[in-house]
């Protein structure tokens, strides 16, 4: 029979899944640090602490296995002595919280998405209303998430956020600014806006969609210097933003705009609330208003009764787009979605060649917007050094998931955080190469 350890306790936050659980996981442990609690993330060996709280994610198939292994991997830990308890929260639990405890029991708690002051309870702190806004970054010291509204309204087919976020509401702009105030204090220089929808932003709030007016006030924002647009739903867009990025320059000429599919048939299935022809006129749009704009977006293949020739349609359309940044993910069958409704008739090999089929398609693409680049100079920001290279982005990059700029560290030095002119000397697909710029 294991014994408890005579460890001081220390908690170790292990955050899985998106940049809306990173943020959650940091706003726990800024509270964790305000009730005098020993906090870390992610460590390991003997760093790891003897309380660890598990931040899941619910989204998909490949997500929630996961999650799952790295609950099974603590409880196991904890049968052996070497952690004391494991608490679980986050989307997982949110979604399958009776499941779990009838088939993982010897998780000390599970808690949902919305019961952080439960969990706080449970781990011995006290939630504490005065730090609203401030958390525990994890991400390089230059840019942060800034998570603007929780939930979604939106009746998609597929996905299963709603019920694990509930509905959508927008923080208040007071709110937002004070919390961008602090982290620029703390020395962050882009603000990353996340949302399970930005496009609805402020409905709820202010009767109209107000992420344009958000915009105005963060820019005021001393010592930021980049904000970034995720998670856009182009229906409903509001086309004020548009004006505004083009005339500011802290507004990277960027935007995160998961589209899913192109089809008709299939877009009306998925209830996305647009069309072929909607979705292409706005990406023109996009491009008219902001000339230069990098459009990264995202793509399910192997959606119920996704035909090869609405495959084909979505292949026409993502070489005729040109997207800058593309990324693919093959169709979960998620229940309780209205999708389960539907025969999951697509086999898994003909899901992942659909798959591979486009990300082709993108990697050609990429390769030749790149080479384009070589000769040209960019303002980029230092986020890391690895290896023999310092890690950099343009503007037209978000950390972790589009190309990255690598400049010889063997023979140049640059400081962490900064920006700097940057000449790209060399490209391939998914990355930059380059040297500063010699200024005159």
């Amino acid at each position: 029979m294991r014994t408890k350890s005579l460890k001081k306790n220390k908690i170790n936050v292990i955050t899985l899944g998106c940049s809306k659980n990173v943020y959650d996981s940091e706003v726990l442990m800024g509270q964790l640090r305000a009730s005098g609690k020993d906090v870390t993330h992610e460590a390991t060996g003997r760093d790891e602490g003897n309380i660890i709280v598990i931040n899941t994610c619910g989204f998909i198939d490949n997500a929630k296995e996961e999650s799952v292994n790295m609950i099974l991997n603590y409880v196991d830990k904890k049968e052996q002595g070497i952690v004391d308890k494991v608490f679980v929260t986050g989307c997982l639990s949110e979604r399958y919280k009776p499941d779990l405890q009838k088939e993982i029991p010897d998780v000390d708690q599970y808690f949902g998405t919305t019961e952080l002051p439960l969990l706080l309870k449970a781990l011995g702190a006290d939630y504490k209303h005065e730090l609203l806004g401030e958390r525990i970054t994890t991400t390089p010291k230059n840019y942060a998430y800034l998570k603007i509204a929780e939930g979604c309204d939106r009746p998609c087919s597929f996905c299963a956020i709603p019920l694990m976020r509930g509905k959508h509401v927008s923080q208040p702009i007071e709110k937002l600014v004070k919390e961008a105030e602090g982290l620029a204090r703390n020395g962050v220089k882009e603000l990353i806006l996340i949302a399970q929808d930005l496009t609805y932003y402020g409905l709820d709030l202010y009767k109209k969609r107000n992420l344009a007016e958000l915009l105005e006030n963060l820019v005021k924002v001393e010592g930021i210097e980049w904000i970034r647009l995720h998670y856009a739903f182009p229906s409903g867009f509001p086309m004020d933003v548009l004006e505004l990025m083009n005339r500011e320059p802290k507004i990277c000429n960027y935007i995160d705009i998961p589209l899913q599919h192109i089809s008709d048939s299939v877009l009306k299935s998925m209830r996305r609330g647009t069309t072929k022809e909607k979705t292409t006129k706005l990406l023109k749009e996009f491009r008219q208003a902001v000339p230069g704009m990098a459009i990264r977006t995202t793509l399910i293949v192997g959606y119920p009764g996704e035909t090869e020739e609405d495959f084909q349609i979505l292949k026409d359309w993502v070489t005729e787009m040109r997207f800058e940044r593309l990324g693919c993910f093959t169709y979960s069958h998620e229940e309780n979605t209205h999708a389960y409704l539907l025969e999951d008739d697509v086999p898994q090999e003909v899901k992942q060649q659909r798959a591979n089929e486009i990300m082709e398609i993108q990697s050609q693409i990429s390769w030749e917007l790149n080479q384009e680049k070589i000769g040209q100079t960019f303002r980029c920001v230092i986020d890391r050094k690895e290896g023999n290279h310092f890690v950099a982005r343009t503007e037209f990059d978000s950390p972790d998931v589009d190309n990255e700029v690598l400049i010889d560290a063997t023979s140049i030095y640059l400081k962490t955080g900064e920006f700097v002119n940057i000449n790209i000397t060399d490209a391939t697909e998914f990355d930059l190469y380059g040297v500063p710029a010699v200024t005159v």
